[in-house]
């Protein structure tokens, strides 16, 4: 341990039952005789900087056999170099004996990962020195891609499930979004804070106050400085920008019918004018549920251009009120349990609508189309919630579901897992007036349920034309 330890803060959640532990020798071994590591390196947008300054409560006790480092930042508008990230170039453009030698002769005592979304940007930092600086401290350049953000991490050793904690400077950290790992703590810290951990090999470092022994003696790091935009601007060789045909009336899109990460999209069908009847119960989730939870993003992602495809990760993390368990819903044509893109596909191919009901900010997190597509394709018509994330609301609507809230939030308990639903007021669907559905219980018994949307005109017509698509389509014809 390097440091006088004053204790590091962090923001997280992790058991108190455990002393931190040493990084993993296989953190520690030297790769061609230095540390092993793997550079990333992604920009932030500037609002979310305070986000990432302030570290929350302390942490001095972490469950960690082994300490992951990484190195990242959200946003991407490639004519915004921020003063986070750059306050880390900035150690470059110091004198040669203070911040430049710091970094350069320092070793990295824990795996540090750096991740450079945009070309534009990678070109500038090789240009201007900052990806030499950190070469000399022993690293490595990932391509610039999304990465651990959005789960797309092939992490070594995550397959195995072991406890294990990460420092990052991402702006998610809820259960397996980095490495699928779903024992992996993720903390979150300033791009400063986690280089200064990568360096320091110990999660109590505090860069402010502690000491890291350096060639003449123990040192401090110095403040990082910044500035907004790189001084000799982005150097920019192929942004790989391809135009349009000026003329795309003969143009063609042909996609191999047999891919598995292509294809084309067929419209969804417009609303027959009719009340939804019939519909039967495909999840109640309980709690928290993201878009993450409604589409896995990781592996998944390579389907992202094949809905069929991609939908057979459709709500598997959402836990059933039902039970408690994750991707496990009964099947109520014939009583058995199935995975819930599973059940979807043969109530959609039975002909019978479903529903799914959730509870608070449903859709919560990055505001992905699929979490609305995937369960539309499956056959979902109606999504009720106590409350959504305004982001997923508008998507629902987008690919003609209805998105509707509990008028009485305690209706939430009044449903029941072998239940059929029928809208009762449909054909009145207007701006500013609740719908009705008629919950009717497998005993004969029933309840009726008052459902609030916030639709205006212009999206009871994407209802009506079965997504917003088929409408522009429809206007453009």
């Amino acid at each position: 341990r390097r440091g006088s330890g004053s204790g590091l803060p962090l923001s997280g959640s992790t058991p108190s039952d455990e002393r931190p532990r040493p990084p993993s020798k296989s953190l520690t071994e030297p790769r061609r005789n230095r540390p092993q590591v793997r550079v990333h390196f992604r920009r932030r947008a500037a609002e979310d900087e305070r986000a990432h300054r302030v570290l929350g409560r302390a942490c001095v006790r972490v469950r960690a056999e082994d300490v992951h480092v990484l190195l990242g930042e959200h946003n991407t508008r490639a004519r915004r170099v921020l003063d986070r990230e750059l306050g880390l170039t900035a150690l470059t453009r110091q004198t040669s004996d203070t911040a430049t030698h710091v970094l350069a002769t320092q070793r990295l005592r824990h795996v540090l990962d750096l991740e450079a979304l945009e070309v534009e940007v990678v070109q500038a930092e090789e240009r201007d020195g900052v990806l030499d600086t950190f070469d000399k401290m022993g690293a490595d350049v990932f391509a610039n891609a999304c990465g651990p953000c959005i789960g797309q991490w092939a992490r070594s050793g995550a397959e195995k499930k072991e406890k294990n904690s990460i420092v990052h400077s991402f702006n998610r950290n809820f259960a397996k979004r980095a490495d699928g790992n779903p024992n992996t703590h993720a903390f979150v810290g300033s791009p400063e804070v986690v280089t200064a951990i990568a360096l320091a090999g110990d999660l109590t470092f505090n860069p402010m106050t502690d000491t890291l022994e350096g060639a003449n003696g123990p040192m401090k790091l110095p403040v990082p400085t910044g500035y907004e935009l790189p001084e000799k601007g982005f150097d920019v060789e192929d942004a790989g920008y391809l135009a349009p045909a000026e003329d795309g009336s003969g143009v063609q899109v042909v996609v191999n019918g047999e891919s598995e990460r292509l294809q084309l999209l067929t419209p969804f069908q417009p609303w027959d004018g009719a009340n939804l009847t019939g519909m039967r119960l495909l999840i109640k989730a309980a709690g928290k549920c993201t878009t993450d939870h409604i589409s896995m993003a990781g592996p998944w992602l390579r389907f992202r251009g094949h809905l069929d495809n991609i939908s057979n990760n459709t709500l598997t993390g959402a836990v059933n009120a039902f039970g408690g368990a994750t991707n496990a819903v009964v099947n109520q044509l014939d009583g058995s349990t199935g995975e819930v893109p599973a059940v979807a596909r043969v109530y959609k191919a039975a002909g019978v609508p479903t529903l799914v009901v959730g509870d608070s900010n449903y859709g919560e997190g990055s505001s992905r189309e699929h979490a609305a597509m995937q369960p539309r394709h499956l056959g979902v018509r109606v999504v009720l919630v106590k409350s959504f994330a305004r982001i997923h609301e508008t998507n629902l609507k987008k690919q003609g579901m209805l998105g509707l809230t509990f008028a009485n939030e305690a209706d939430y308990d009044v449903i029941r897992e072998d239940d059929t639903f029928d809208m009762v007021d449909l054909k009145d669907f207007a701006p500013g007036k609740p719908l009705t559905i008629a919950v009717k219980h497998a005993d004969g018994s029933e309840d009726t349920i008052v459902c609030n949307h916030t639709y205006n005109a212009q999206q009871i017509e994407w209802f009506q034309s079965g997504s917003a698509l088929n409408l522009i389509k429809q206007q453009n014809a």
